[in-house]
């Protein structure tokens, strides 16, 4: 009898039956060390104990702030990653965390200040540093345009899980089994896609509309570029039938993924703080423990066990992109965006858990 196949060490924290602080060993140790250098920080702008201890509260809330925004992401990284190879799941999860950490939560503000004031790198770093309100004053202004990129790349994909000619299970079979018969039409999610968003456009001041439309573009060719890029480079790194999953194309959907996921938290971020430090801190705690969930989900075979939890994190990601598309028009507090993304992935494990008790059994 062969052995029961697992993760690299590096990939897989322990079996499946590991308990719960096995997952999140290495998030609490990040947590200390993260909330430890937001109080020497809080103390050496401040010099007060008051002034380090609401930087630690910024810390804490910006963390929980990222983590309730990134749940489904977690699932939906799960998803990808039991089909991807082995070598391929452990870069992911060494190197995909310190992309998500240092590129999404630090580079990426610094390359739109870089890109929207027309300053170089050292610069948009001195701003950051010296003049924090002038740099969350720029990334404010540059919130239109990330809104309509990163609303129409996740839009395709939450679509695009729907739109499945092969889904063979339905949450809400009176809606997905419908989609999922018209998906033969070709094309059909882009034209959702294009039309909500020239539709948000028209509601846009004119001066505004261009800007809009042109951004919601590039999601959209970004989603289609990843998506054409993932099969190619996934196809010749393919010598046998079987390996042909999972591979750099994987990786750099994933990748795209992450950052659209994250636009939303590193702006809504600094309505908490204008300390690019203080909120890289906040949200790299919150993405490591992101990355834990990702491990256990894989690990425990959850998605497995709770037919609709990956239904429940699709679902939630077109409603965090039709909130992105909304935001361009009214400002949403992003509390609101993470609670309603967690209810319904809630409600689809509740409703997954009711299935396994009426058909008893967890496993698809």
């Amino acid at each position: 009898m062969s052995p029961t196949p697992k993760l690299p060490p590096a990939a897989a924290p322990g079996p499946a039956h590991a308990p719960l602080f096995h997952y999140f060993r290495a998030a609490l140790v990040v947590t200390i060390l993260g909330i430890a250098l937001g109080g020497v920080l809080g103390w050496q702008s401040t010099g007060t104990w008051s002034g380090a201890l609401s930087t630690l509260f910024i810390v804490a809330v910006l963390a929980v702030l990222e983590i309730s925004l990134s749940f489904d992401n977690a699932v939906v990284n799960a998803n990808k990653l039991k089909d991807m190879r082995p070598e391929w799941q452990r870069r992911f999860l060494t190197w995909g965390i310190l992309i998500a950490v240092f590129g999404m939560r630090i580079v990426f503000p610094l390359l739109i200040v870089v890109i929207a004031a027309h300053v170089g790198p050292w610069e948009a770093l001195r701003l950051a540093a010296t003049e924090p309100d002038s740099y969350a004053h720029i990334l404010e202004n540059a919130h239109l345009p990330i809104a309509a990129f990163g609303g129409t790349f996740l839009m395709m994909v939450g679509l695009t899980f729907f739109f499945d000619h092969d889904k063979d299970i339905h949450w809400l079979p009176w809606l997905e089994s419908r989609m999922s018969r018209y998906s033969t039409v070709r094309g059909i999610e882009v034209a959702v896609v294009l039309a909500l968003a020239l539709g948000i456009s028209r509601l846009l001041p004119e001066v505004e509309r261009h800007l809009f439309t042109v951004s919601a573009i590039w999601g959209l060719l970004t989603f289609l570029l990843v998506e054409v890029l993932s099969g190619f480079l996934d196809s010749r790194q393919a010598t046998l039938a079987t390996a042909a999953k999972g591979g750099i194309g994987a990786f750099l959907y994933l990748e795209v993924l992450d950052a659209s996921f994250s636009f939303d938290g590193v702006i809504g971020a600094f309505a908490l703080s204008h300390n690019l430090f203080v909120i890289a801190i906040g949200l790299g705690i919150g993405a490591m423990y992101v990355r834990s969930m990702t491990i256990m989900l894989v690990e425990k075979q959850t998605l497995a066990q709770y037919r609709y939890l990956e239904h429940g994190a699709f679902y939630a990601i077109i409603a965090l992109s039709v909130i992105m598309y909304v935001q361009a028009l009214v400002e949403i507090p992003e509390v609101v965006t993470g609670l309603f993304g967690a209810g319904l992935i809630g409600v689809a494990l509740w409703s997954s858990v009711r299935w396994n008790r009426l058909h008893g059994g967890g496993c698809e």
